[in-house]
């Protein structure tokens, strides 16, 4: 892909998301601004910055899902659950949270791709409702984390953390238990790691993975602030 040919231009002017090469990259340039990434997810779409680079959007050929009919808690994490202390709440913190999902190591990664003005982006995205997180705490220490972008009805899973065993597990399952209290069927996970796989998460092709957010953008469900 001739990348000079697929810039991004004007404020809300993305390609179609069907047209990224075979990385998923689909364009380059923007802005870490709320009308952007909106639109961004609202089309599938999805920024994965690079240090030194100009800012890179992604629609992968393959694209990781974690539908709630698959959905399913290892056994072994069930035990853990059941005598845990730790205690989890949504929508607290979520700036210690971020921080802390982007200090976490990749495997075959150097670095993290929540830069500084990612982290100041998904602050913004949050105060104005499009970002929603769940952490886990043990005692007054948050030891677990994940947060996720919620436009049109659909939660795109971000990133994780955990500092106690089995704390970002947890975590997973009160947001997949929330979401489907909401009436969702899905969560965009974009990549399928081990942990999502241990739980039902599959990658579907993106044709699919579009036509269904386009059928879930049409229920348009809105967040409903857990009890």
């Amino acid at each position: 892909m001739g990348i000079s040919k697929r810039r991004l231009r004007g404020i809300l002017s993305f390609p179609d998301p069907n047209t990224a090469d075979e990385s998923g990259l689909l364009c380059v340039g923007g802005e870490l601004s709320t009308e952007l990434l909106v639109e961004a997810y609202s089309q599938g779409i999805f920024p994965w910055p690079q240090e030194g680079a100009p800012l890179l959007w992604f629609s992968p050929p393959q694209r990781g899902l974690l539908p709630f009919s698959r959905f399913h808690i290892p056994k072994s994490f069930k035990r853990e659950r059941a005598k845990t202390e730790m205690r989890v709440a949504f929508d607290r913190d979520f700036s210690s949270i971020i921080r802390a999902c982007a200090k976490v190591p990749r495997d075959g990664e150097a670095g993290t791709w929540i830069l500084p003005e990612m982290v100041a982006a998904y602050e913004s995205l949050f105060a104005k409702g499009y970002v929603h997180c769940v952490g886990a705490w043990l005692g007054d220490e948050l030891v677990g984390g994940l947060y996720g972008v919620f436009v049109k009805g659909v939660f795109s899973g971000e990133s994780m953390f955990f500092k106690e065993s089995g704390a970002s597990k947890l975590c997973l399952v009160h947001m997949v238990e929330h979401l489907q209290s909401m009436g969702l069927e899905w969560m965009d996970i974009q990549m399928v790691t081990p942990v999502l796989e241990s739980f039902g998460g599959e990658y579907i092709p993106r044709s699919q993975f579009l036509t269904m957010l386009k059928e879930a953008q049409k229920a348009n469900r809105k967040w409903k602030k857990p009890l």
